[in-house]
Formats: C-alpha cells, sequence, structure tokens
C-alpha cells in the first residue's frame, strides 16, 4: 500500500475525480454506474447536470430531454425489475475543453440473461465536477452464424 503524504490536499468536492485528466473523467463515468448498480437516486443525482439541456436515452426508449424527464426515468427504472450488475469493457475517454465522453460497452448481469450495451456518456466539466449531460445506450446484437 502507498504511504499517504499528510500534507498533501485530498481531493475536495470541486475535484472529486483528482483531477481533470482522462483519469477523473472515468472515475465519474465509475460513480454513475455504481450508482445504477444501487439503484441510489441521490447518487445518480449527483452525477447529473441538473438542467434543460441534459438528455438520456435508454436502451428501447426515445430520446429524454430535461433534468426533471430524466431523473424520473431513473425512478421508474429503480422501482421495476432485478438489480443489474455492469461489468465495463473498452472504456475510452477523450476531453476536448470543458466536454468528454465516454464509449463503453456495458455488459450486464442479472437482467434473466446476459446482455451487452454499447454505451456514450457525456460530461460537461464544472467548478464543482465532471457532470454527465447525456447517455446513449444501444443494445449489441449477438452475433450470428
Amino acid at each position: 500500500m502507498a504511504a499517504i503524504d499528510p500534507t498533501a490536499e485530498p481531493a475536495t468536492p470541486a475535484d472529486p475525480g483528482g483531477g481533470a485528466g482522462p483519469a477523473a473523467v472515468l472515475a465519474a463515468n465509475r460513480r454513475f454506474y455504481e450508482a445504477f448498480e444501487a439503484r441510489d437516486l441521490d447518487a445518480m443525482s449527483d452525477v447529473w447536470a441538473h438542467d434543460e439541456d441534459v438528455a438520456c436515452t435508454h436502451p428501447g426508449w426515445v430520446t429524454l430531454h430535461g433534468w426533471a424527464a430524466v431523473a424520473s426515468s431513473w425512478f421508474a427504472l429503480f422501482q421495476q425489475g432485478a438489480p443489474m450488475q455492469f461489468i465495463l469493457t473498452d472504456e475510452r475517454a477523450r476531453i476536448v475543453g470543458d466536454m468528454a465522453w465516454v464509449t463503453v460497452d456495458e455488459n450486464l448481469i442479472g437482467t434473466g440473461e446476459s446482455a451487452t450495451v454499447a454505451a456514450l456518456n457525456l460530461f460537461r466539466r464544472t467548478s464543482r465536477a465532471w457532470l454527465l449531460v447525456a447517455h446513449h445506450g444501444s443494445p449489441v446484437q449477438a452475433a450470428r452464424s
């Protein structure tokens, strides 16, 4: 285990990911999936921007616009079905200015059968954190033989 530097400043709410680089964006992305797995509405609310510019497309749904619609969708999803576990693969973060995106394959366990969803998560840097402004998930069809 690494030694702790008592003079080092801990990450603050303004810098919860530990920096502005890809590692911070990936940390924000993981907080999104942790909130999803835990069905924690408060944690889910903390990872999203709360404005009319946000958008969310759940697999098989129309695109939802605005924080009120997106928040309502998470409430509905957390009330139904069995809990899901995500195994994230091929997770890649890119940053341009104050915007970042993560492409990731969500390998789902606990949906009755395994499934993979290709996802795109878009983040905006704020003075507080990298906040999610868009999520798009699209089911991956199994290869046919």
